[in-house]
């Protein structure tokens, strides 16, 4: 009982910070269209936006990163043969690239506290796309949990189907950036 508890609280937390890191890099996007705003409005929007990412870093997504990586450091401890598992390995890799977008996602929080209301250099698609990155883990995480041992087994299809997923919401990205540019 006690471990399904936990990985209940780790579940929780896992959602928490995904919508935390989902909404924050969506605030780097904002504050990178108000590059073309006339003054005030530039300003007041670039302090809101810092304000919003601070807070949302401070007391919603770095909280919730550090209880989903607590509770899912008591799950390991609890059954430590899951370390033993290549499906389970498979996790622990996607979950280092989710902590390489979480340090990324600190520095630029960092840099547009530091900016002072000046230009985030970072392209705006770039940032779109940027935006993505958690989604795409997201997804391979879920799957890997859910299909335990047939990840592995049908590693290619994943993968395939990965790419196309990779592809489509790329593309829909341009296109919808595209769009807004051409109005």
């Amino acid at each position: 009982m006690t471990y399904l508890i936990i990985k209940a609280l780790h579940i929780i937390f896992m959602v928490s910070y995904f919508a935390g890191i989902f909404y924050l890099v969506r605030i780097f996007v904002y504050y990178k269209d108000t590059d073309a705003f006339e003054s005030p409005k530039k300003e007041i929007l670039r302090e809101q936006y810092v304000f919003m990412a601070r807070r949302l870093w401070n007391i919603i997504t770095v909280p919730a990163f550090v209880l989903m990586t607590i509770f899912g450091t008591i799950l390991i401890l609890m059954n430590p043969t899951l370390l033993q598992m290549s499906w389970f390995q498979l996790k622990i890799a996607f979950l280092i690239g989710l902590f390489i977008y979480h340090y990324w996602s600190w520095k630029k929080v960092l840099e547009i506290k530091n900016l002072q209301n000046g230009e985030l250099k970072t392209a705006n698609l770039k940032l779109r796309q940027a935006n993505e990155i958690a989604t795409f883990l997201l997804f391979l995480v879920v799957f890997t949990v859910i299909l335990k041992s047939l990840t592995i087994e049908n590693w290619w299809q994943l993968i395939t189907g990965f790419f196309v997923i990779v592809f489509v919401i790329m593309m829909t990205v341009k296109l919808v950036n595209k769009k807004k540019s051409e109005k």
